[in-house]
């Protein structure tokens, strides 16, 4: 009986060393370095305008109300600002701050914040807010405002005949 047993755990033996080897195989390849595990931390982004007015006038203030809304959600993620003015001249500045400067990079430290845009000139003013993250993202939001002319008639001796005089 134990020749028999002998003789059948010869037979298996192969099957053993066989099992081992697959085993070793799947565990190496199983524990590659190449598989890493991906952490995505690069999430694009959208940006809400609220409506802005169209006509403003030479000094006037305009309100610009902005949302940056993620598709994901990355704690380390900073959000910076830049403008150009490419018509006209005026003023952009964050809350109380002082004004941006043309092209220079300024970081936000919200995700929902309000600009100010003040108009220093009597033409049309077209400028682009560029709003991106610390990942490369970027928006372009983009601003064209007509000035609004105020006309003031003088009454003279020349307005009862019917002529209008405009200062």
């Amino acid at each position: 009986m134990i020749a028999i047993f002998n003789k059948f755990r010869m037979g298996l033996l192969p099957i053993y060393v066989l099992l081992a080897i697959l085993t070793a195989s799947v565990t190496l390849v199983s524990c590659s370095k190449d598989d890493e595990l991906e952490v995505q931390n690069d999430f694009p982004f959208e940006v809400n305008v609220m409506p802005v007015p169209k006509d403003v006038a030479n000094g006037q203030t305009v309100e610009i109300r902005i949302t940056i809304q993620r598709t994901g959600n990355y704690s380390n993620t900073q959000y910076f600002l830049r403008y150009f003015q490419f018509d006209g001249q005026g003023t952009l500045r964050y809350y109380d701050e002082a004004p941006y400067l043309p092209n220079d990079l300024y970081s936000l430290p919200t995700e929902q914040f309000r600009l100010y845009y003040t108009s220093t000139s009597a033409v049309s003013q077209s400028f682009d807010v560029w709003i991106s993250d610390s990942f490369g993202n970027e928006k372009q939001i983009s601003f064209s405002l007509t000035v609004m002319i105020s006309i003031v008639a003088k009454r003279s001796p020349a307005a009862k005949a019917g002529f209008l005089f405009l200062e």
